[in-house]
């Protein structure tokens, strides 16, 4: 019969015995029975501590195992783990038990933190415990046995450990599935600027191993190092392989101009000049020596120095000593540097806007109509603008403009700008289409079309400024009004976006000391722009020390929001910084500091950078601070947008209104183009707020969020739309909510219903362009003409395949997907008045009543002697006829409406067809972001690509048939003023021929 035990005293008391064994024996059992009787046996828990001290004693690891359950039932964790490290190989880390799983996690924890101090802090390390090691090792040793690859690689990134990370690797069954894993988990979980490089360097290392090695993920493993000099060693080494290598050349130089800076590319195309057969030529192109005919002195000056300089940079002709090899060499090269400079990219993107321009023109008719003030007015013009971004048309302007003429002084400004982002990238011929805005000696214009006409030339050009910059330059040294000088600090700003260009950082600060608040504020954020991300101590001190010292708000607002973007990327860097601001008594520098936390863990989901913004979030005493800490957060959780609701859920509902707008602007930034559910069930109650700057920002965020979708895609569209509508035609609703809505309307539909917004690029970088433009958009809270900066985050949702010689082949890309799943929204149709038809009639039914009475009367007065039995007869008779003919009326009505009713339900029958499973995409196609993984190649075609389709973007495509005549896409020109455009003549009206 079997017995059960009710208390451990019996085995307690073996402890006093002097004999080792009964000891052991003791201790054997109380391990067993310790998880039951832990109560008991702690008031012996010091008696089990005494055996393991004892050196004496021969099972100490044992005493130690015993001692560390009691410990660990008591919940003294710390000591718990001291006492397992005692334990030596008895504690057993295979077992599965809630104690081991506990104290592994403990025994982790403990690891990593060491790890971290004595990486960071090398001058005072801390000695390691070679038992707590001799643990870890043993549970990266279970997870090789059990080939748990992945768990390996991301407990080695967690503890340091780059032996076990690149071990995993190694002996994984796919090391280039492997490979591209523990980059992706790199980029996204490695808060440590200095340890993700050096992880980096290992992960560059391994691809180059590979047999054939992965040279597009090593590239963009460089452009996280800043390692310019080896991108260019490899994009030689490829250009002069066969031709599959040197379309991968072609590929990785796109890859590199749509996720390095300015400052990167610059120095990979300053290598390609040393090893190249024979000089490059200028990265000036003909569309930028061009000079508008009517700006004359200045211009003309400027002219004859281009021409020189063009001359002495213009392209050598081929030598006779150059060998055909070279020659061939030189013509790739050349290929390789124009990619570079990005004028391949932005001219294919502004074809597809161009190409597939979709936009809705009823809406802004409609909207139009609507309004009735002059910020409503400004608010159409930049919703027309986001609408047409890229595209080229401007037709809703030329239509409209007696109404665009309504904009004065800074509406002016703004009006003048928005074609700057109509014309995004449209590069070509830039200064003559807008000539009659930019400044001239010979007829001074509006002071405030040519300084939003200088913006506009630094939005068309943003982020790739080129030859462009030199002419903004000009134009700010001599400005002389400060409409001018603040349109041409934005424009050269924009221009010469993170190139650190010290003589354009000196003009601006030239223009900054001049004290004017105008003037000044755009140059603040233009330094902050030129000096983007490069942490330049000397600009940071410079402007940190004329923030504290100004006294013009505008002046410290510019200077707070481009400090904060001198930091953008450098993660821990940066903390020096953001403590000395964010304890500053000024509460615009200490928002200065939230966005400068913001922009340096930019993307990283950093949680002590997340749990900084939530305290200053709910703590600080001014409301400018606390709705700037949460909007950043949207800043920091763009690449997990499924968490960002679970953060500022709270503060969505928190009695501050400015903490809500910050919240919804939050939720915008971090959702943006996802159409989550979650996002818009936090923004829909906002949307009726009872504060109307909540409502505004509400309804941009909702945009924001639902940027690109359908009501396949997500239902919600549909509703938010009829929102909009509703907030702009409703007489009595508030300005502001107003606003918000017109903005919201251009952001939905944006250029031309083709472009999203994503803060991160298709190759996982964070887009700098993107973030840069959401972060100054934020600031039209302040200063309505910078929301044109929005167009920068905006982003074509497309694929382009081009063949070797960079042109577009006609291809077609299978979407695996229903066709009315990505399909376009449909167009608002206008409502047809049938009231009015009726309204004639009964006009017509009443003049007629009318005549035959005054006709009788007549009739009465001649005969004289009537009946009146016969007199009431045609009354009654007209009456009669009367009531016919309204019955005859009313049928055929019934007959038009019921004819128009089996129209659509045979329109409708033909709608229900079964809907194919499948489309197919022509060249260049639009992709949204969730379609991108349904793409393929169709088996049977010609080409094949060199990187896969599902990335989307430019992509370089393979001939198989090479000798086979390629069937190419037509170029589509440009929209926009045309030089000495003249209306076509009207067609003839229609009329028969006659040989008479």
């Amino acid at each position: 019969m079997k017995t059960h035990m009710t208390s451990a005293s019996g085995v307690i008391s073996l402890l006093d015995e002097p004999d080792e064994q009964l000891k052991v024996f003791a201790l054997e059992k109380l391990n067993k029975i310790v998880d039951v009787f832990w109560a008991e046996i702690a008031e012996a828990v010091v008696k089990i501590e005494v055996l393991y001290e004892s050196h004496d004693f021969r099972c100490r690891d044992l005493a130690a195992l015993v001692a560390s359950k009691v410990y660990y039932h008591l919940g003294a964790y710390e000591d718990s783990l001291k006492y397992a490290l005692g334990a030596l190989n008895l504690f057993d880390v295979t077992d599965t038990s809630e104690y081991v799983s506990t104290i592994k996690a403990k025994c982790m924890d403990q690891y990593t933190k060491t790890q971290v101090i004595n990486a960071e802090t090398q001058d005072d390390a801390k000695m390691m415990d070679t038992r707590l090691e001799a643990i870890v090792n043993r549970m990266f040793q279970r997870c090789f046995d059990d080939k748990q690859y992945k768990q390996v690689v991301g407990i080695a990134l967690e503890t340091r450990r780059i032996d076990m990370f690149e071990k995993a690797i190694l002996e994984s069954d796919d090391p280039s599935a492997m490979l591209a894993y523990s980059l992706k988990v790199c980029l996204s979980h490695i808060m440590s600027r200095h340890f993700r490089n050096d992880v980096l360097r290992v992960l560059t290392e391994l691809y180059m191993r590979l047999k054939s090695p992965d040279y597009i993920s090593v590239c963009q493993c460089y452009i996280f190092l800043d390692d310019h000099q080896s991108v260019a060693n490899i994009l030689e080494k490829l250009i002069k392989g066969n031709e599959e290598s040197q379309l991968k050349a072609l590929q990785i130089a796109f890859d590199l101009y749509e996720s390095a800076t300015q400052q990167f590319l610059q120095e990979v195309q300053n290598w390609l000049r040393q090893v190249a057969p024979a000089p490059l030529p200028s990265m000036k192109t003909e569309e930028e020596k061009q000079v508008a005919p009517s700006v004359e002195n200045k211009e003309e000056k400027m002219e004859v120095d281009e021409e020189k300089s063009a001359e002495a940079a213009a392209p050598a002709p081929a030598s006779p000593s150059l060998t055909e090899d070279q020659k061939d060499l030189q013509e790739k090269i050349v290929k390789l540097y124009t990619i570079l400079g990005g004028e391949n990219t932005i001219k294919l993107h502004l074809d597809f806007l161009i190409r597939n321009n979709k936009t809705d023109s009823l809406i802004l008719k409609n909207t139009k109509d609507a309004v009735r003030n002059s910020l409503c007015h400004s608010a159409t013009v930049i919703a027309n603008s986001f609408m047409h971004c890229g595209t080229t048309c401007d037709q809703f302007l030329r239509d409209n403009l007696e109404w665009l003429a309504r904009a004065t002084n800074w509406a002016k400004f703004t009006a003048t700008a928005s074609l700057g982002v109509i014309h995004k990238g449209h590069e070509k011929d830039v200064l003559n289409f807008m000539s009659t805005y930019l400044p001239k000696d010979s007829s001074p214009g509006s002071t405030y079309s040519e300084g939003g006409g200088l913006y506009a030339l630094g939005l068309i050009h943003a982020n790739h400024g080129g030859e462009i910059t030199n002419y903004l330059l000009s134009q700010l040294k001599e400005a002389t009004n400060e409409m001018v000088r603040h349109g041409g600090c934005l424009g050269l700003g924009l221009a010469a976006m993170g190139t650190a260009q010290q003589d354009i950082f000196e003009q601006l600060r030239i223009n900054l000391y001049q004290d004017d608040a105008v003037t000044g504020e755009a140059a603040g954020l233009a330094m902050g722009l030129v000096m983007l991300g490069t942490k330049n101590d000397a600009a940071i001190h410079d402007m940190l020390v004329y923030a504290q010292d100004t006294q013009h708000e505008k002046i410290l607002r510019g200077l707070s929001v481009g400090i904060a973007l001198t930091m953008y990327g450098r993660m821990e860097e940066a903390d020096e910084l953001v403590k000395t601001l964010s304890q500053d008594k000024d509460p615009i520098l200490r928002w200065s500091g939230m966005y400068t936390l913001a922009m340096a863990y930019c993307g990283s989901g950093n949680n002590q950078a997340i749990r900084k913004l939530l305290h200053i979030a709910v703590s600080d005493v001014n409301d400018d601070v606390r709705r700037v800490a949460v909007t950043s957060l949207g800043f920091l959780l763009f690449r997990t947008p499924e968490k960002c609701p679970q953060v500022v859920s709270l503060l969505s509902e928190s009695y501050n209104p400015h903490v809500r707008f910050g919240a919804a602007m939050a939720l915008g930034i971090a959702c943006a183009g996802t159409g989550l559910k979650e996002a818009l069930t936090l923004l829909e109650p906002m949307t009726n707020d009872p504060v109307n700057y909540v409502r505004q920002g509400a309804l941009i965020a909702s945009a924001l969020v639902l940027i690109q979708q359908n009501e396949i895609t997500c239902p919600k569209v549909t509703h938010f739309r009829q929102l909009y509508t509703k907030v702009i035609t409703d007489k009595h609703d508030d300005v502001m909510a107003k606003f918000g809505a017109i903005l919201a309307q251009g952001i939905l539909d944006a250029g031309g219903r083709n472009v999203t917004i994503s803060l991160q690029s298709r190759t996982g970088h964070t887009n700098m362009e993107a973030v840069v433009g959401m972060l100054v958009f934020c600031q039209y809270w302040f200063w309505y003409p910078l929301t044109h900066f929005l167009s920068l985050a905006f982003k074509p949702t497309c694929i382009i395949g081009l063949n070797s010689n960079l042109l577009m082949p006609k291809v077609q890309f299978r979407s695996n997907a229903k066709p009315s799943t990505f399909a376009y929204p449909p167009h608002l149709e206008e409502k047809k008045d049938k009231t009015k038809e009726k309204v004639k009639t009964a006009v017509l039914s009443i003049t007629a009543k009318q005549k035959k009475k005054e006709a009788e009367k007549k009739e009465k007065e001649e005969k004289m002697d009537v009946d009146e039995e016969t007199s009431d007869e045609p009354e009654k008779k007209t009456a009669k006829t009367e009531k016919k003919e309204e019955k005859k009326e009313v049928v055929k009505e019934k007959k038009e409406e019921g004819k128009e009713g089996k129209e659509e339900k045979k329109e409708e029958e033909k709608e229900k067809k079964p809907e194919a499973n499948f489309e197919l995409l022509d060249n260049p196609a639009r992709v949204m972001r969730a379609q991108l993984r349904m793409i393929t190649m169709p088996d049977s075609s010609r080409y094949t690509s060199v990187k896969d389709v599902t990335s989307g973007g430019i992509i370089m495509l393979h001939n198989r048939k090479p000798d086979d005549l390629e069937d190419l896409v037509e170029p589509i020109a440009a929209g926009g003023p045309k030089v000495e455009e003249e209306s076509e003549p009207e067609p003839p009206e229609p009329f028969e021929w006659t040989e008479d």
